[in-house]
């Protein structure tokens, strides 16, 4: 029920095309059930009385029901066309605007391929369900219910048949309905599996070719393809059974009709013209509750994608803006405190990625972060842009605690360099801007002469050139000078650089360097590396972190010349394990 609350509640501005939608098919179910009461008064009291006026007007009648039958079916194919499409719209739009608000701690606990799957494959199983079984999911109902009024107004006894068959059907339908629902759920995770595989395959293209790896590759596709056709050979197996037991039953009530009726003409207590009307109705009755079968396993498959999808919309984001008047514009300056803070990725991890960190960063100064993989370096320059909030604790930059400022304006203030940067497909200018929309060429061109982007700008086409789908048309190290570049476009308060120089050659790394020397002024700049030589070379102070902990931190002569803590000298010396 509440997953028909979500769906009509995505309607929006196509309501008014579905009470109209659901308006033409019923009267035009109404008219066309009309029809077979007409051919029995044509049979039973026109022909007996050779009254041709009266079979003509009966006549007209009927054509006059076809026409409007026609035209109000017309009207329906307009509006479920805008019904569906536009609910698959505003469903895409809802879904897609929720995923921008999502923290990383949120995003964590889906797979890329199933966000992608919920876009696109479940919202066209939702399109498809209210596209074609919009008019069977009026109709249906309609015809059952009028049907069986005229049928009664026809024949009380023949119309008793009903009473047995009924029910029997609707149980087989909720026994099978039962079935294909959680069927219906393992299909769709099915389809994540291969998006998952296909998205994988294309994105690592070169790594598979160079290290001939595809028949690894295919053997992965076969298995996921034939885990989605096995799921779907079950799930529509089932699915399908409704058909031969409403065959099964509309031959028995026919069967049955015609015997009984049969035996009413001989004692004359019936009509053949309203046995004849009434046999109509009996394959309409029974069409209609085909129709309506089909359109519960239609609903009940939408119905689970709009589960799936409830499941994004219903995330409640674990980083918010404060509310109102407590949301702090922008920081003072680029001061960054951590006072006690400890950290985890998932709230039921069993250990802490970061433990009772208490560090301070100046503005004007340079820090860098040194320490093995999984010291929880990375982690530490992520909630300094608040990426992902401290478990306890507090981060504080510009002495206001992250958490105070709106997060539009902490983000500006705070430029950050992940060690695993994107770009997007668009022209370079279109990439340096993302940050700052308003930057001028001159300013964009100012960073990338600091980023020694301009070595190569002029080969890709200048600020116009075409980077191509995820900057596929530059080399990793241009890349990530490209990206530098873009952080330094926004003019932050903060620079945090992750791994800043690992794609880059020696030269263009000592040009980084210099570039970090000279805008540091009143900034502050926050350098996580593994490159001891890079952090004595410019960082004015250096931390240094093992297993979640700080062990060390102080100016970085005394850090590399006189460790205090045996940890950092084996790790300075190599003999760290």
């Amino acid at each position: 029920m509440r997953n028909l609350k979500i769906l009509f509640s995505y309607l929006g501005a196509y309501r008014r095309d579905a009470i109209l939608g659901v308006f033409f098919v019923s009267v035009e179910t109404v008219l066309e059930l009309f029809i077979p009461v007409i051919m029995a008064n044509i049979i039973d009291v026109g022909v007996p009385a050779g009254d041709i006026n009266y079979m003509l007007l009966q006549g007209a009648y009927m054509l006059v029901c076809a026409a409007l039958s026609l035209v109000l079916g017309l009207g329906y194919a307009r509006t479920s066309a805008r019904v569906a499409s536009g609910l698959g719209a505003n469903l895409r739009e809802a879904e897609y605007k929720k995923i921008q608000t999502l923290a990383f701690g949120n995003l964590d606990n889906y797979d890329a391929s199933s966000l992608v799957t919920r876009m696109t494959t479940d919202i066209t199983v939702i399109q498809n369900a209210v596209g074609n079984g919009f008019r069977p999911m009026v109709r249906g109902p309609v015809t059952l219910i009028v049907g069986l009024i005229y049928a009664l107004m026809l024949s009380r006894p023949l119309a008793t048949v009903f009473a047995i068959i009924l029910p029997v059907l609707a149980i087989v339908l909720g026994v099978i309905t039962y079935r294909v629902s959680p069927l219906y759920r393992q299909l769709q995770t099915s389809m994540d599996h291969l998006n998952g595989v296909v998205q994988e395959d294309l994105t690592a293209v070169r790594a598979v070719k160079a290290y001939v790896r595809t028949e690894h590759e295919e053997a992965k596709f076969d298995t996921v393809n034939t885990e989605l056709a096995g799921t779907a050979t079950k799930t529509f197996g089932n699915a399908v059974l409704n058909l031969p037991v409403f065959q099964l039953s509309m031959y028995v009530a026919a069967l049955s009709i015609l015997w009984i009726g049969g035996r009413m003409i001989l004692a004359g207590k019936l009509g053949v013209g309203s046995l004849t009307g009434f046999m109509s109705y009996v394959l309409l009755i029974m069409n209609s509750l085909m129709m309506i079968s089909n359109v519960f396993l239609l609903l009940t498959r939408a119905l689970t994608s709009v589960g799936r999808i409830a499941e994004v919309l219903d995330e409640e984001p674990f980083i918010a803006n404060p509310a109102g008047d407590l949301a702090t514009a922008a920081p003072a300056d680029g001061s960054i405190e951590f006072r006690d803070v400890s950290f985890k990725y998932r709230a039921d991890a069993a250990e802490d990625v970061l433990e009772h960190i208490d560090l301070r960063i100046e503005s004007g100064s340079t820090v860098g972060i040194l320490g093995g993989t999984g010291s929880g370096k990375s982690s530490l320059v992520q909630l300094i842009a608040r990426l992902y909030d401290a478990t306890k604790g507090a981060v504080l930059v510009g002495g206001r605690d992250v958490r105070d400022y709106d997060l539009a304006a902490l983000r500006d203030a705070v430029g950050i360099v992940l060690q695993k940067n994107v770009l997007f497909t668009g022209t370079v200018r279109e990439n340096l801007q993302w940050g700052n929309p308003q930057a001028s060429d001159d300013e964009l061109l100012a960073a990338c002469r600091a980023a020694c982007v301009d070595e190569f700008l002029d080969r890709i086409g200048g600020l116009d050139g075409e980077l191509g789908q995820g900057g596929a048309g530059v080399s990793g190290g241009q890349k990530q000078r490209l990206c530098i570049a873009r952080t330094l476009a926004l003019n932050p308060d903060v620079i945090l650089f992750d791994e800043p120089c690992s794609a880059l050659d020696p030269i263009s790394t000592l040009a980084i360097e210099d570039l970090m020397s000279s805008i540091v002024a009143d900034r502050a700049i926050v350098i996580v590396t593994h490159n001891m030589g890079q952090a004595s070379r410019v960082s004015n102070r250096t931390a240094f972190f093992y297993m979640g902990d700080m062990v060390e931190y102080g100016e970085t002569e005394q850090i590399f010349q006189r460790p205090n803590d045996a940890r950092l000298n084996d790790y300075l010396t190599g003999m760290f394990s």
